[in-house]
């Protein structure tokens, strides 16, 4: 047996390739499925089996196209209704790939219709050797079971019998490989540790340690990060059967006043996707800008909206190509198109342009040491927030402006701050869409005005891969 593991980061999504001599499967695939292809021809693979732990929230599936392409079956959970051709599987069902057995466990509690797949290597021994957890289980936590607000308790008592009554009598050696690592906002403490063994899990992992149901439904149900908005389209995208890679639009470059044409038509979302401060340099307004550098699939999912074409502002051809692939993870299909030369063009064009002034960390502090007036907006989320902030700052997570940006005076001085500049960026956008006059985005955010001496230093901020606080700054 061989386990190959794919991870993609900003997602934290880990999918995985089980082989043997000649035959594989692939696990939980992501949508761009180039690599399982090259990685199966490098390996002398047949890929021949595609299973699906859930249907996921976070990110949109591959397994139509992969079944396409290589003629694999398609395994998914009964109790998921899947409207795809796939063989159904439920508690107790079993089928080989060479000398590798895999039993199907039902672990629902992540979601309802979930499955763990166990495998065991006859080849080498007649113990299982390996499960592969979905969102049941990550190293150092467990799936969240609030993305069903009307059956959170129900499905994290669900969550507490799989766990303690199925995945934890597996053998100590059992090696444990999860979908999803830290940064991802399906658990809420997982380890930056991509893989582990049901032992450590039993003897260190917080979920197994609690052995009071009453108490592990409570624990997992307050105090949750909040869901993406992608979160609540995903599972049912993939439920349904994604849009496959043939049937989406071509992404075409389009000269400014092309691209100032289609800007002008009904249901456009313009999407900057360079540095924040390029972006503060000169964008077009009403854009929305999420870094590239930055969490970029997981805060297009949030914020950008799923039924609009979308026409990106980049530093590149290359980074708008691979900024499309990276929307379609998340269920934004609709990318039709790029700025050609980008803002450089723009302006040559003698077309109009919005701007974001970028402080730095020694030019807020004169503002606040000479009491000028103005409104910090701290938008990192509320974990991070807590652990250390400016005096007076007011807390606003990056998406929650497009709601509570009700809350300040679009005519007064507002100063924006996350932990480096990428999500207060974002928030920036946000308010200029909403007609915010006078907004500033701090460079360096948190840890730059930490360095500088002026502030306690955000644990968080200085551990990018730390539980619960989607990664990108």
């Amino acid at each position: 047996m061989i386990i190959q593991q794919m991870f993609v980061g900003g997602l934290a999504h880990s999918s995985y390739m089980v082989g043997g001599q000649k035959t594989c499967a692939v696990i939980d695939p992501r949508r761009d499925i180039g690599i399982y292809l090259d990685a199966a021809k490098a390996s002398g693979w047949q890929i021949t089996h595609i299973l699906e732990t859930h249907l996921h929230a976070d990110f949109i599936s591959g397994h139509l196209d992969l079944a396409e392409k290589t003629g694999a079956k398609i395994y998914a959970p009964k109790s998921g209704k899947c409207e795809f051709d796939h063989i159904a599987l439920s508690e107790g069902d079993t089928f080989k790939i060479e000398d590798m057995e895999i039993k199907v466990l039902e672990t629902p509690g992540h979601t309802p219709e979930h499955l763990s797949y166990v495998v065991t290597d006859h080849s080498r021994g007649e113990e299982p050797a390996a499960v592969f957890t979905g969102d049941t289980l990550f190293v150092g936590d467990v799936g969240r079971p609030d993305l069903f607000p009307g059956i959170a308790l129900e499905l994290a008592s669900k969550l507490f019998h799989s766990l303690h009554d199925k995945l934890a009598n597996l053998p100590d050696f059992c090696e444990v490989y999860p979908a999803h690592g830290a940064g991802s906002l399906c658990g809420r403490s997982m380890s930056a540790k991509r893989t582990s063994t049901i032992g450590y899990e039993k003897q260190y992992n917080y979920a197994f340690l609690t052995k009071e149901k009453d108490k592990f439904i409570r624990l997992l149900t307050t105090d949750m990060p909040e869901a993406p908005d992608h979160f609540s389209r995903c599972s049912e995208i993939n439920r349904k059967g994604p849009a496959q890679e043939k049937d989406l639009p071509a992404l075409v470059p389009l000269d400014p006043v092309s691209f100032a044409r289609k800007v002008e038509e009904k249901n456009v979302s313009i999407l900057d996707i360079r540095s924040y401060d390029a972006f503060g340099g000169q964008h077009i307004r009403g854009a929305y800008h999420i870094d590239f550098g930055g969490n970029f699939s997981t805060f297009s999912g949030w914020v950008v909206p799923p039924d609009a074409d979308i026409l990106l502002v980049p530093a590149n051809p290359e980074q708008a190509r691979e900024a499309a692939v990276a929307l379609r993870r998340v269920g934004l299909d609709r990318a039709i198109g790029y700025l050609e030369g980008g803002m450089f063009e723009w302006a040559k064009a003698g077309l109009p342009a919005g701007h974001i002034s970028q402080l730095s960390v020694p030019e807020l502090h004169e503002r606040r040491t000479v009491g000028m007036p103005l409104t910090i907006i701290d938008t990192r989320a509320d974990v991070e927030f807590k652990t250390g902030s400016i005096d007076g700052a007011v807390n606003v997570p990056a998406p929650d402006l497009r709601r509570r940006y009700k809350e300040f005076d679009p005519k007064s001085p507002i100063v924006v701050i996350c932990s480096t500049g990428h999500r207060s960026s974002l928030a920036a956008s946000l308010l200029k869409q909403r007609g915010f006059e006078d907004v500033s985005n701090v460079a360096g955010g948190m840890t730059g005005y930490n360095a500088a001496g002026l502030g306690t230093e955000c644990l968080l901020c200085a551990a990018p891969h730390t539980p619960s606080v989607p990664s990108g700054g």
